[in-house]
């Protein structure tokens, strides 16, 4: 007779008792997902939202308060702020009331994001700035807030969100594409700054229906649950982990590595523009590939 399988509840758990989880942009979508599962698993959960529509107008505390609120009608531990990642600013704020309610942080999950698509010869400077301020410059200021107290600490969890979109395209969202393409650059430069310190830095590619993207993926949408991405953030963000500079592209319960490669290429001293012509077939062939990225690269 062959013994029965383990439920996921009775194998043993990665848990972050005594830990602290900054989660921004999580009033909603995959932020909340985020929030409500390291909290259920210990973790003392910042819930950062500006409470902004998709395109980042307005602003309420409300919705990070409703995750706040769920928390802690489960048994857990959070606090809700409303403080923006788009200012220098607002990025401290946010740190600073983690360290003034719990006097440490060791995860930080960089999820707030906004949208303002256009087609390239219809975007605006308005929309890039909008977006970019967000995704890349919000992360920063949030990132560089919590670095010396991870760096003090010497241990740190960052996961990065970036997306689709950045890696691989997306008609419409050139400004959106390029901010969650920089969040890749700057997790590999983290990744080697923060191996001394025991701080480690990934990043997901989420394909998740929430409110951000409901109108775009359409019936698609429907098994792409949010909290399908949620596992692959929990493991990034727990001390076992000891994967850096890594992407993981998640969604509907599919995880895969995108990585970047070098092919193997051509070496000619006497390189000429001919030669690459003719040699270009060879320069592209991706058969045999080295992978670069992480402190050991």
């Amino acid at each position: 007779m062959v013994d029965a399988q383990p439920s996921s509840s009775e194998r043993s758990s990665l848990t972050f008792d005594g830990q602290v989880a900054i989660v921004t942009g999580a009033g909603g979508g995959l932020g909340r997902c985020h929030a409500l599962e390291l909290a259920r698993r210990g973790a003392r959960v910042v819930v950062n939202d500006l409470g902004s529509a998709v395109d980042g107008s307005g602003a309420s505390i409300s919705s990070a308060q409703k995750v706040v609120d769920e928390i802690t009608a489960a048994g857990g531990t959070a606090i809700a702020n409303g403080d923006s990642v788009a200012t220098e600013a607002g990025g401290a704020a946010i740190v600073d009331q983690a360290m003034s309610e719990f006097g440490r942080v060791d995860i930080l999950i960089n999820n707030a994001g906004i949208l303002r698509d256009a087609a390239f010869k219809n975007m605006t400077a308005e929309q890039v700035d909008a977006v970019i301020s967000v995704h890349l410059t919000g992360t920063f200021n949030v990132t560089r807030a919590v670095w010396p107290v991870m760096r003090d600490q010497n241990y740190g969890r960052i996961v990065q969100t970036t997306s689709g979109t950045g890696l691989f395209g997306n008609f419409g969202q050139a400004n959106y594409g390029a901010a969650k393409m920089g969040l890749v650059g700057m997790m590999h430069v983290l990744a080697i700054e923060g191996a001394r310190n025991g701080i480690a830095i990934n990043a997901i590619a989420p394909i998740a229906r929430t409110r951000m993207t409901e109108d775009i993926m359409g019936e698609a949408g429907k098994a792409m649950d949010p909290e399908l991405v949620t596992p692959v953030v929990v493991y990034l963000a727990h001390e076992s982990c000891d994967r850096t500079a890594h992407i993981y592209s998640v969604g509907g319960g599919k995880v895969s590595r995108v990585f970047i490669g070098v092919t193997k290429g051509i070496e000619d001293t006497a390189l000429t523009a001919e030669t690459v012509a003719e040699a270009i077939d060879q320069i592209d062939d991706s058969s045999a590939f080295t992978i670069r990225g992480g402190p050991t690269s």
